[in-house]
């Protein structure tokens, strides 16, 4: 399994409310529709002063390059650019074996 992470900062705190709600609407259902996706979710910091995070999770890497190279990926980025204070950064992990474990 693959995990793509986009680290950014908000450029005004004003249009945080605003960016979530673009990215709960229309950005999480075009990802989930790609092959291969496992979710998406937007990592909120704690700490005003850290980035945020967009994790996505894929099958494959192919699934993940696909959804990459179809220009699915830039077309979302720029619904939410004007909301980012600078650049963002993408960054692809494996997913290392985990086992869960339940406590009761």
């Amino acid at each position: 399994m693959i995990a793509r992470l986009t680290f950014f900062r908000a450029a005004n705190p004003k249009d945080v409310d605003e960016f979530k709600m673009i990215y709960r609407d229309q950005i999480v259902p075009v990802i989930r529709n790609q092959k291969g996706n496992l979710g998406a979710w937007l990592l909120e910091p704690a700490n005003e002063q850290d980035e945020y995070i967009s994790l996505t999770e894929w099958i494959s890497t192919a699934d993940a390059d696909a959804y990459e190279t179809s220009g699915t990926y830039k077309e979302l980025v720029g619904k939410v650019m004007s909301k980012f204070k600078g650049d963002y950064t993408l960054r692809v992990y494996n997913i290392a074996d985990t086992k869960i474990v339940a406590s009761v």
